[in-house]
Parts: structure tokens; C-alpha cells; sequence
């Protein structure tokens, strides 16, 4: 705020005004030769001068004011004016309160536009609030964590390109309702997302014409224009990941048509063998032993079956939550070459471990990523050739390097490309894989050789776990295999800053 002393040109014209009459009475008092002109010009010149001199103190004096207060409104608490007569000494007191009051008032506004601030960080959804030009304004502390903090001050078209979600968005902007709808982000992990957007009116105060010098200029200092408030129309997006609850109700429906589709057979053996148990195989105990071996072996394919199911739907569940732990993936790899030892050697089978010195950790579940390198070197051991070797080898890459420029760095959010990639290759030299079954090894249930796979244990939903184990921990599996010579199954996992010391890693392996 900026204080503006009476223009001088009317202050002038109103010391004219106020000496006309002294003036008209001179002039006639020397027209009538009562005085002489010397004396009427020394009598007329002493008023003017006093009426210079008032003047020449009103603006020093109204200027020590506007000067006091520019000073408040920057540093806060100038030294007042000294010397001033008494009615300005009361303008400055009272401008002085003004300020204080204000300056109380900015205060509390302050204070709770930064509680509005953590009640907003503070809530569990992500929330953007967009103004008429669907620049995003604002930004609480989940959203900034799954767009980035560079989604201030832009365009929502920037970080969010989906459609149906700008549609809304222009549609409330533009006078709509409020609008809910569901919509999907693919990636890094697919998520579900029920979105909601509400219209919300916030008025702005206009500006102070006493703070715009153009306006200022214009202004005789006497009347000041009540300042028009502006009400401008924004847009609320709050998102709430839904993801659990879809997945949930899609793992149950999968769980009833997997379970249906792959019990009924070890359930209809099982039956079947039942019957005969119970009836012409009654008193025959040479086929009884028989049969309930294969009955065990059907109830044990069974509730290995089951348990793979539950692991998985378990697993995708939480597929959406980045783990948050710190995994050394040689102690991991190192444990489960130990407990399949027993298992490659009933092949003649060698678990080979190539690893270097020093391997950064990994940001992950150790349990999960267990269950990936023994589902892993248990597939290689129980399909590669008898005599032979298993080699599990592990470096550490580029992401960038090897075609990952997408993946988050260091397992953070929103991290960039060409981070350390711990990269675990387990090798067989089994028969190998004809090419075009390698884009379908993941699904479900998919064997390339179903009869072989059920004889050896297997469930067809191993390599399903493992590639979304994987996707969780935002890495990637790769698959190569060369029919004749062998295969090798590739995961990729980000690393951490945290690295083992050479000399500690080579001591611990040595001593296992």
C-alpha cells in the first residue's frame, strides 16, 4: 500500500484561493494611495512566503509518511518518523496498526493454507485440483508420488493422457457435473483407478488499484474504486486405486475356472480308483498297492496344484505394491543351489554358481524372489539333460544398455533410465525350446509338452509366478532356447546404491 499526499496543484489553488482576498485588499489600498506599492508588494510577499513554507512541510512531512510506510510493507518494523506534528503523528500510529493487523492476518493464513497442505498430504488417494486452463495447481503428496513432482504447473495432458479422464476434466471445466468413471494405467504395473472429478468455484480478490501505478496516475486521491472479486471455475481429480478389489474379484473367478478346469482329472482318477478299491479290487492287495500309489500321486499333483494357485493369486494381488526391501541376491541364490543339490544329484546334475566379487542388492522380497530362482534352477534340473551342468550366472548391467530405459532406478518411482540392473541367467542343456512356444511359456497352464510336465510334477503355473513376481519388482524376464543345444531364462532386477564388499562376498562364498 502506497500513501499519496494532496497534489500540489491543488494545494497551490487552494493557498490562492485563501490569499485572493489579502491580494484584492492590497491592490485597492494602493489604488487609493493609502499605501505605496513597495509596502503593499513587502505585505503580500510575507503570506506568500508562509504559505510556501506550510507547503514545502506538508509534502516533506506526508512523504516521511509514504516513506514509512513502504517501509513496513518490506522490512516489517522501520524506525516511525520522528518530529511530526501530532495529526500525523496519529496517521502514522494508526498506519502502523494496520500493518500489524495485517501482518497478524497474513499469519493466519499462512498457517492454514500449511495446515491445508498436510491435510492433503496426508490423505490416502492421490488429488490434483486443476484450474480453467487445466494447468494442475495443486498437487498433494500421493499424487506428487505417482505422476512426479514436475505435474505442478503443467497441463494435465502432460502426465495424464487418458482419454476418458481429460474428457471429464474438460466437462466439469466447462460447466458439467460432477463426474466418477474407472479408467487403467499400464504401466510400469497395470492399475485400476476409480476416478472422480468436481467442480469447485474459488473467487479471487481484485487488484488493488492503489498497488497498480497506471492506475495510480489516473487516480486524484479522493476516491478509490471498490476492487471486483472474480470467480473462476477449477476442477478436483481424486483418484482411488481400486486395483486390490479388481483383482480380487478377478482372481476368485480365475482361481474357479483354473481349479474346475485342471482338478478334474487327478479328481476323476481318484474316483475311478475308488470304485475299483471298492469293488473288484476288494480283496486283490497287489492292485491296492498299485492303486493308491497313483492315488498319491494324483492327490499330491492335486495339493501342489492348489498351493501354486494360492501362491499366484496371492502374488498378483500385490502385484501393483513395489516391495521395499533390500535382497542380497547371491545369499539367496547361494541358499537355493543348496537345498537342490540333493535333486540335481539323483541326475548326475552340476549347480554351477558364476558370480563376481561384488553384487549391488536388489530392491525386492527376499521370499518372493527366492520362490523365482528356485522355481527357476528346480525347472532347469528337472529339464535339462542327465551328466550335464546348470550354470546360474550373474552380472550386473546397464538398463539402459539392454533395452530397459523404462524401468524405475534403483526401485524408486519415477526414476530414470539407464540405471545398475542386476541381471540372474539360469542356464540348462536340455533339449531347448522351439521358438514358438517362447511367447506363451508365461500363461497359465501352458505346457509345451503337457504328458511330460504332469510326469515330472509340474503344475504349468511356475514360470506364471515368476514372471509376476518379477513385474512386481519391476524388472523383466527374458527367455532364449535353441532346440538341441538348451535354454536360458533371464530376470532382470533393479539395484540399489548398496553394494557388498568384494572381500566379504568372496569370504562368504568360500565358506559356503
Amino acid at each position: 500500500m502506497r500513501l499519496k499526499a494532496m497534489p500540489p496543484l491543488r494545494l497551490m489553488i487552494a493557498v490562492g484561493l485563501m490569499l485572493a482576498p489579502l491580494v484584492v485588499a492590497l491592490a485597492a489600498a494602493v489604488h487609493s494611495e493609502a499605501l505605496s506599492s513597495g509596502v503593499a508588494a513587502l505585505v503580500g510577499l510575507l503570506p506568500l512566503l508562509g504559505a510556501g513554507l506550510a507547503l514545502r512541510l506538508h509534502q516533506r512531512e506526508a512523504a516521511a509518511v509514504a516513506d514509512y510506510a513502504a517501509q513496513l510493507s518490506h522490512s516489517g518494523s522501520p524506525t516511525p518518523p520522528t518530529g511530526a506534528p501530532v495529526a500525523l503523528g496519529g496517521l502514522i500510529a494508526a498506519v502502523a496498526r494496520l500493518h500489524r493487523v495485517a501482518a497478524r492476518r497474513t499469519e493466519s493464513v499462512q498457517a492454514q493454507l500449511d495446515a491445508n497442505d498436510s491435510i492433503l498430504d496426508a490423505l490416502p488417494s492421490p488429488l490434483l485440483v486443476m484450474d480453467a486452463a487445466r494447468q494442475v495447481t495443486r498437487a498433494n503428496l500421493m499424487a506428487r508420488d505417482l505422476f512426479g513432482d514436475k505435474v505442478l504447473g503443467r497441463d494435465l495432458a502432460a502426465t495424464l493422457r487418458t482419454p476418458a479422464v481429460l474428457e471429464a476434466v474438460d466437462a466439469v471445466l466447462g460447466g458439467g457435473a460432477t463426474r466418477v468413471f474407472e479408467f487403467t494405467l499400464p504401466v510400469p504395473v497395470e492399475r485400476t483407478f476409480e476416478a472422480q472429478v468436481k467442480p469447485f468455484q474459488r473467487t479471487l480478490p481484485a487488484a488493488d488499484p492503489l498497488a497498480d501505478p497506471v492506475a495510480d496516475s489516473a487516480n486524484d486521491g479522493l476516491s478509490v474504486p471498490a476492487p471486483v472479486p472474480q470467480t473462476i471455475r477449477m476442477a478436483i481429480l481424486t483418484l482411488h486405486d481400486v486395483t486390490a478389489a479388481r483383482r480380487s474379484e478377478q482372481m476368485r473367478a480365475d482361481f474357479i475356472a483354473n481349479a474346475s478346469h485342471e482338478l478334474r482329472t487327478p479328481l476323476s482318477s481318484l474316483l475311478g480308483f475308488i470304485e475299483t478299491l471298492r469293488g473288484p479290487a476288494r480283496d486283490d492287495p497287489e492292485a491296492q498297492d498299485r492303486f493308491l500309489a497313483i492315488m498319491h500321486d494324483q492327490a499330491s499333483r492335486m495339493s501342489r496344484l492348489v498351493n501354486d494357485l494360492l501362491s499366484l493369486s496371492r502374488i498378483e494381488l500385490d502385484e501393483h505394491m513395489l516391495p521395499n526391501g533390500r535382497v542380497d541376491v547371491l545369499d539367496e541364490l547361494e541358499n537355493v543351489i543348496a537345498a537342490l543339490e540333493l535333486k540335481a544329484a539323483e541326475r548326475r546334475i552340476r549347480l554351477i554358481l558364476d558370480a563376481p566379487d561384488s553384487v549391488p542388492r536388489v530392491a525386492g522380497d527376499d521370499d518372493q524372489l527366492t520362490q523365482v530362482f528356485q522355481n527357476l534352477v528346480s525347472n532347469a534340473i528337472k529339464y535339462t539333460r542327465e551328466d550335464s551342468d546348470v550354470t546360474v550366472q550373474v552380472t550386473v548391467v546397464d538398463g539402459a544398455a539392454v533395452g530397459f530405459a523404462g524401468l524405475p532406478a534403483s526401485g524408486r518411482r519415477g526414476g530414470r533410465g539407464g540405471a545398475r540392473m542386476v541381471a540372474v541367467a539360469v542356464r540348462d542343456q536340455g533339449e531347448g525350446i522351439a521358438r514358438t512356444h517362447l511367447p506363451r511359456l508365461t500363461e497359465r497352464f501352458y505346457r509345451v509338452d503337457a504328458a511330460r510336465s504332469r510326469a515330472m510334477g509340474g503344475t504349468g503355473l511356475g514360470l506364471a509366478i515368476v514372471k509376476h513376481i518379477v513385474n512386481r519388482h519391476r524388472g523383466r524376464l527374458t527367455i532364449e532356447s535353441e532346440v538341441g543345444v538348451g535354454s536360458a531364462f533371464t530376470v532382470y532386477l533393479p539395484a540399489t546404491d548398496e553394494s557388498l564388499g568384494a572381500a566379504d562376498s568372496a569370504a562368504r562364498r568360500k565358506a559356503g
